[in-house]
């Protein structure tokens, strides 16, 4: 059976890049651009890239970036979007889980949840980290976003989504939040680009910080800082609390 990530991207892109948490590129790109200092000789990786947004971006400001994504219908809209703005990515179908890039970047992103952590297993969640950090060349930065655990321990998942909930867009209903796996069970409804009703069933993986600290310690990454993530406006001045739905992290590769 094909998972359900695969399921909601391989028809979804022009109505991907409507939705509410997408529209937060720019401050994103300039929070990027801050943590490299604006040194436009790193070689960056967008992992689950999706329709480019970040790539573009920070291509248009000059950087070298290579997207990865698992959906060849929302690489066919990166294409689109990037001829359309003059600037050269190197967009590629590539499964997060298994990478043939060995210390050649300087940068490794995924943010908005692109791959990690909508894994089925928590070995395959660590898998993408694993080839994150394998990407990465000693002492290249790894920045990417994740569900933050803390958020379901104070908050209904249900609430917080259907509070957010635009009308035309995807909506998410029968929440079981399981407190042994930490996982959120959700069925997803959505029309695709082709006006075609689509139901889902979803299952992601959230984190508390101390189980990312040991993960990407396991990996060699050090130092290893944790933010709340706020749309379209990452800061190192933003501590993590139970407020936020999503954590910031920030690791450099020893």
């Amino acid at each position: 059976m094909t998972p359900w990530y695969q399921q909601l991207f391989q028809n979804y892109a022009v109505k991907y890049d409507q939705e509410v948490f997408t529209q937060g590129t720019l401050g994103e790109c300039d929070f990027i651009e801050s943590e490299i200092g604006f040194d436009r000789s790193v070689r960056m990786l967008d992992l689950g890239c999706g329709t480019g947004r970040h790539s573009i971006e920070l291509a248009r400001r000059g950087y070298s970036v290579t997207g990865a994504d698992l959906s060849e219908s929302m690489l066919t809209r990166a294409r689109e979007k990037a001829r359309t703005a003059g600037v050269l990515v190197d967009f590629q179908q590539r499964d997060a889980r298994n990478l043939p890039f060995e210390s050649e970047f300087d940068l490794v992103m995924m943010l908005c949840e692109g791959g990690f952590p909508l894994m089925e297993t928590d070995e395959m969640n660590f898998q993408i980290l694993q080839n994150a950090a394998k990407a990465l060349k000693p002492g290249g930065k790894l920045i990417f976003t994740t569900l933050n655990g803390l958020f379901p321990l104070f908050h209904s998942v249900k609430d917080f989504l259907s509070q957010a909930a635009i009308e035309g867009q995807a909506t998410y209903d029968n929440h079981s939040f399981d407190l042994m796996t930490f996982r959120d069970h959700n069925i997803t409804t959505l029309i695709d680009d082709d006006g075609k009703e689509l139901h889902l069933d979803c299952n992601e993986r959230y984190y508390v910080p101390s189980e990312i600290t040991w993960l990407l310690k396991s990996l060699r990454f050090d130092p290893i800082a944790i933010f709340g993530a706020k749309l379209g406006a990452f800061s190192r001045n933003d501590a993590l609390t139970t407020e936020d739905y999503e954590m910031l992290v920030v690791a450099v590769k020893a």
